[in-house]
């Protein structure tokens, strides 16, 4: 992916012993955990070398480890200067407490922090990768990325991005898996960069313009309606939300045809709308900046498309993408208007600011027009998630089985999304005095859910289907952490990816 549109990832090679040239700048990245070098249970940092390192460089780290007061502990940091290996220098990165099997998470967000604290290095060589190679990889990547395309030379960064990444592994089959790990890490890190480009430059048009190319290169099949073909198709929901801007609205289809006898077809639906004020039901001026992010959705649900292609899974992966701005004006739609969802049902809109229900409406029932066997669907739908689950878990809804299977998938790869339920009594709350639905719910409560139960409307019989809500954990607004920067997260890019590979590998 890494001569192709999107993120730009550092060159990953794997050897199997550290080697003694042609790294003299590197930095040598050795995991640490708490332990005792002296016998008498002190808590001084131990090195977990495995077959990389020698006795003497190993006891050569720990010496200085313990002159500085090193720990080990769970994701802290510590630079030195080893004269006996052929690097510039070695970071020691904690992992706590000393265990048998080391969780994936747990390498990630200590590869993450690591790449975080190496700002100008250009090439690392890491040990981590003997513990757990793929999550390794990941962090580094994932914890390495830079945003900044939209620096002039008097602020961007004077120092090197990362560029190369040596992995030191004896396992089987580490090429493969090195070259997976990079592919999820830049999926996710193309990701973070749509969502990072300001809706200046990230528009409909234009963001249905980056799709397009992302999907081409990928080899993909490409269909984009522009907004006189969505009106004439019936796209209710879709115009309606997009009338209020001059920057028209956009459906972008993506397609990858993996399939293979009875393999299962994949239906991935993601929320684009570039840029959300609230339409005449306006948002406070606090924070709106964020709306910048109302488009993680279908961005995570673009780069996993182009992954599966990339990745050459033996399924069906269609993307059906609606992309609006959400704007007031003299064109905008009103409060008390009704419009037609594409398939006929007709919505009272009562509040212009959940609008993303309404696109996705749109995009669920033309998804279900291609027969698939599951539908995804991810968006920064509500801000009763963050209420209900915080700034960084999911909450998963839908059919119960798919719904806990996603879940379980979305836990063991760090994403960490919890299941949520979708009690029937809540669509007695979304009944309109002049249409089939009201698009909000006549309750404060539970908000969350009741997205969920409204778009459940849309997902034809038959179709296990889960609705992903990322309001909160697709854009950090704190500090950055693990491997997870500042702005665009990706989130749920892995999660998606590891569904699609479940379903290819069990159905």
């Amino acid at each position: 992916m890494s001569t192709e549109p999107g993120y730009r990832a550092p060159v990953v090679t794997v050897a199997t012993s550290l080697p003694k040239r042609g790294i003299g700048s590197a930095v040598l990245v050795v995991p640490i955990v708490t332990g005792s070098v002296t016998g008498d249970d002190d808590g001084s940092a131990v090195v977990v070398g495995g077959p990389f390192l020698d006795a003497e460089a190993i006891g050569e780290i720990e010496v200085a480890l313990r002159a500085l007061g090193a720990r080990g502990g769970a994701e802290q940091v510590t630079r030195l200067h080893v004269p006996s290996l052929p690097v510039g220098s070695v970071l020691a990165v904690g992992l706590g407490a000393d265990r048998e099997e080391w969780p994936a998470e747990t390498i990630r967000r200590a590869a993450g922090v690591a790449a975080r604290s190496l700002a100008g290095v250009a090439s690392v060589v890491t040990t981590l990768t003997e513990l757990h190679l793929e999550a390794a990889i990941e962090g580094l990547i994932l914890g390495g990325y830079r945003f900044t395309e939209f620096r002039s030379a008097k602020t961007a960064p004077k120092d090197a991005a990362l560029a190369k990444i040596t992995a030191l592994s004896t396992a089987a089959g580490a090429k493969k898996a090195a070259a997976r790990a990079a592919d999820i890490a830049v999926a996710v890190n193309t990701a973070r960069d749509l969502v990072n480009t300001p809706p200046s430059h990230l528009f409909p048009a234009e963001f249905a313009k980056r799709a397009k190319a992302l999907g081409e290169a990928a080899g993909l099949e490409v269909e984009v309606l522009d907004d006189k073909a969505l009106a004439k198709a019936g796209y209710g929901g879709i115009v309606g939300v997009g009338k209020g801007s001059s920057r028209l609205p956009r459906l972008v289809r993506l397609t990858h045809r993996g399939a293979k006898g009875k393999a299962k077809r994949v239906a991935l639906v993601g929320k684009g709308v570039t840029f959300d004020t609230g339409g005449i039901s306006i948002k406070p001026a606090a924070s709106m900046h964020h709306m910048t992010s109302d488009m993680g959705g279908a961005a995570a649900v673009i780069a996993t498309v182009v992954l599966a292609a990339r990745q050459q899974l033996p399924i069906d992966v269609i993307a059906t993408v609606p992309m609006a701005e959400n704007m007031p004006s003299s064109t905008a739609q009103r409060p008390g208007d009704v419009l037609t969802q594409y398939g006929g049902i007709t919505v009272e809109v009562l509040n212009t600011d959940a609008e993303g229900r309404l696109i996705l409406a749109d995009a669920i029932v033309r998804a279900c027009e291609d027969n698939p066997d599951y539908l995804i669907e991810t968006s920064t739908l509500t801000g009763a998630q963050t209420v209900a689950l915080g700034a960084r878990t999911p909450g998963v809804m839908g059919s119960e089985e798919f719904r806990d299977r996603v879940a379980a998938l979305s836990q063991a790869e760090g994403e960490n999304a919890w299941p949520m339920p979708l009690p029937d009594e809540l669509k007695d709350d979304l009944k309109s005095s002049v249409a089939d639905l009201a698009n909000v719910s006549s309750q404060r409560f539970a908000g969350m859910l009741v997205a969920g139960v409204y778009l459940r409307e849309f997902v034809a019989d038959g179709v296990q289907w889960a609705h992903i809500d990322i309001a909160g954990p697709a854009y950090n607004t704190s500090g950055p952490w693990g491997y997870t920067p500042k702005g665009g997260t990706g989130v749920p890019t892995r999660t998606m990816f590891a569904v699609l590979e479940d379903i290819a590998a069990n159905g």
